[in-house]
């Protein structure tokens, strides 16, 4: 039986902290994960990838500027099952800060 090598996806996970609420999204880079947060509706984003630590014993932040607004779907492409409308998520990165510890 031969053994075949996983594909590395370069899939990391980040954590979104809102009060007690922790959200966690994935993509390669924390801008994907981003957009995924501003679809939902979050406008003040700060992720962290998670278990992820810098070689001084620091974590890095992320923070994003997010909205999303509603646009129509073009007919002809889309599938039967997709909506007339849908979420488009837009992101300004606004700075990358580290600390020391995590809350």
């Amino acid at each position: 039986m031969a053994r075949r090598k996983q594909a590395k996806t370069g899939k990391k996970y980040y954590i979104l902290k809102k009060g007690s609420k922790v959200s966690i999204f994935t993509g390669r880079q924390p801008r994907q994960a981003a957009l995924k947060a501003a679809t939902r509706g979050i406008t003040d984003i700060k992720l962290r990838e998670r278990g992820k630590r810098n070689r001084d014993g620091t974590y890095t932040i992320h923070i994003f500027k997010g909205s999303r607004k509603r646009v129509k779907v073009e007919t002809a492409g889309a599938v039967r099952w997709l909506p007339n409308e849908v979420w488009k998520p837009t992101v300004k990165k606004v700075r990358v800060d580290r600390i020391k510890s995590i809350r």
